[in-house]
């Protein structure tokens, strides 16, 4: 990476006084982990990188690649897949675990199905949309696998649509988790907001029966904001949650796991995220759409290209204090020509003395075309010759 330092943003920096410790906090998790999806800042890093069963929060990538094909226009919410008598013999019952009560036979949309999986965690819901979607359970967790590697989760496999125990095949981190739901919220957002926040869901059987319900989500209804995501419990795994909110601007994203009770599980990740938003602030420091740096082009039309900000980014910080902050911007350069405006070219880097480097990115500001013949053969010439 080639590093660049933005001398007008680094002399504010050095201006500032020196900052207060970061707040302290111990979680009851075994395993804890946050992130301020603002800034990039870890705010708290309790086994981020510790291997366990991710029990129903495995569904998260489930629900992933649904939400990727609908987007992509392969798949439409009315669409109805139909319940294999199998499938329902293995899913329903109270050793089924989780379930919105699907009935062998049935016709259900994927609109029910994912609120059933988002909502209720419903384990027959995941299968019955993975046999949908794929034809087998195998099949589409092949899908849910290759996914993950797109996405960088380099510590995750997963053995079932569902995150049933399946004998150590599933594992995830909570690296990998909080990973997974920026990607969901950033890649879908009006997924993600349609489905994640719903409280309750409500069905009705063929007999008439109704059948409420409520979303174990336990940030709704006691932390403002709080928007997804997954719970997960088996006996192996314990309570686990991944959970988010947005409170001034500000996304954090939490994993606590391991814990021994669901009321624990309630208690610690309210308690974690409140903290979070009150023991860490944000101070802006460049504004969307502002220039930061220019950066080399090579055997392009120009010589060069902006990098602006495509969001307001701000750094995170211990609530009340300033800091001394080294910023830099970071890219593989010289970038090689076509350019579109708008691309991930560059990253602006914070470091702070009390949290690792805080990194957003930088896209290009304008396009930029590939050299014409002329153009590549003067560039090497120059090359040759040293210039």
């Amino acid at each position: 990476m080639k590093p660049v330092l933005i001398p007008s943003l680094l002399a504010i920096a050095l201006s500032l006084p020196a900052s207060a410790a970061a707040p302290p906090y111990t979680s009851a998790a075994p395993i804890a982990y946050m992130e301020d999806l603002s800034s990039g800042a870890v705010l708290y890093d309790k086994g981020a990188d510790t291997k366990m069963p991710p029990a129903s929060m495995a569904k998260m990538m489930t629900v992933m690649v649904v939400f990727d094909l609908i987007q992509s226009g392969k798949l439409k919410l009315d669409q109805k897949f139909q319940v294999r008598p199998e499938t329902w013999r293995k899913w329903h019952g109270p050793e089924a675990g989780s379930t919105m009560f699907l009935e062998t036979g049935e016709m259900v949309s994927v609109d029910d199905l994912l609120q059933g999986v988002v909502t209720l965690s419903g384990n027959d819901a995941c299968v019955v949309l993975a046999e949908g979607i794929a034809g087998t359970e195998e099949a589409f967790v092949a899908r849910m696998n290759a996914r993950a590697k797109e996405l960088g989760l380099k510590n995750s496999n997963f053995g079932t649509s569902n995150g049933w125990p399946d004998e150590g095949r599933s594992y995830v981190t909570a690296r990998d988790l909080v990973k997974l739901a920026k990607a969901t919220i950033e890649t879908h957002p009006k997924l993600y907001k349609q489905y994640y926040a719903r409280p309750n869901f409500v069905r009705t059987l063929s007999d008439g029966k109704v059948i409420d319900q409520a979303n174990r989500d336990p940030l709704l209804g006691r932390i403002p904001g709080a928007d997804g995501l997954k719970t997960g419990h088996t006996e192996e795994a314990g309570y686990g949650f991944t959970g988010s909110a947005v409170q001034n601007n500000r996304r954090i994203v939490m994993v606590v796991a391991g814990l021994d009770s669901f009321n624990g599980r309630i208690e610690e990740s309210v308690k974690f995220i409140d903290w979070g938003f009150k023991a860490w602030s944000s101070m802006p420091i460049v504004a969307a759409g502002k220039r930061v740096q220019t950066a080399e082009v090579q055997l392009g039309s120009d010589g060069e290209v902006g990098l602006i900000a495509p969001r307001d980014i701000a750094v995170t910080l211990p609530t009340g204090a300033s800091a001394n902050m080294k910023v830099s911007v970071v890219y593989n350069g010289p970038i090689k020509a076509p350019i579109k405006k708008g691309d991930h070219i560059a990253d602006i880097v914070v470091t702070t003395p009390d949290t690792p480097p805080q990194t957003m990115p930088l896209v290009a500001e304008n396009d930029v075309a590939e050299a014409g013949f002329f153009g590549r053969a003067w560039a090497g010439l120059l090359s040759i010759f040293g210039a």
